[in-house]
């Protein structure tokens, strides 16, 4: 709601015939409206790059349970004990299931991830709202039984990109020359990980 109000208010002061707009002033704005909203993720001048994904992915795999390992900070995963489960729906959509423990309890988050093109099924869209679109989830590299890693980036009016990137497992734990190579995967592929942090899976339960 705080994104649709802020674009409303760009629009009005930007449209209003007694003070015409600048060169650029319409970037500027925009841009001045959309830190806060970003200021818990991670984003760098410039378009998102473009990583090489995971060739031959096979979705049928890749469906089940993942617990996060690392990632880069975003707002909407802050608790411990993350995972996410994958399951394929009757329509062809796929049901994303994420879930962590935060403030004393279990919360939940259900999405639907789709492939928008069968040629690079690598590359999904996630959206966990009716009323966003479908933000990139792009499977960079996974061997479907130990490790994945998955990168998601945004442009924003090609000014500057948020972007994500996690570490899955399908265990709570990876040893660590699995998460050095996904780090260095992600690195190599020019995704900056000075911000990446390991997810607390001490002390879970399990189903």
């Amino acid at each position: 709601m705080k994104g649709i109000i802020a674009f409303d208010f760009r629009r009005d002061l930007l449209s209003s015939p007694l003070v015409p707009p600048p060169e650029g002033a319409m970037a500027a704005l925009y841009l001045l409206l959309v830190l806060p909203l970003v200021s818990a993720q991670t984003y760098h001048w410039g378009p998102c790059p473009t990583p090489k994904i995971q060739p031959g992915f096979n979705l049928e795999k890749y469906l089940g349970r993942w617990y996060e390992i690392a990632k880069l900070p975003t707002s909407f995963a802050r608790g411990k004990c993350i995972e996410a489960n994958y399951s394929l729906r009757k329509d062809g959509t796929i049901r994303v299931l994420n879930s962590q423990f935060y403030k004393d309890k279990i919360r939940y988050a259900e999405g639907t991830a789709v492939v928008p093109d069968a040629r690079e099924s690598a590359k999904l869209g996630v959206s966990f709202s009716y009323f966003t679109p479908y933000s990139p989830y792009w499977v960079l590299t996974t061997d479907y039984t130990n490790v994945a890693v998955v990168y998601s980036c945004t442009d924003i009016i090609r000014l500057f990109h948020v972007e994500f990137a996690w570490i899955l497992g399908r265990s709570r734990f990876l040893p660590a020359d699995t998460v050095y190579y996904a780090k260095e995967l992600l690195t190599g592929e020019g995704i900056d990980l000075y911000r990446m942090k390991a997810t607390d899976q001490t002390g879970c339960k399990d189903d």
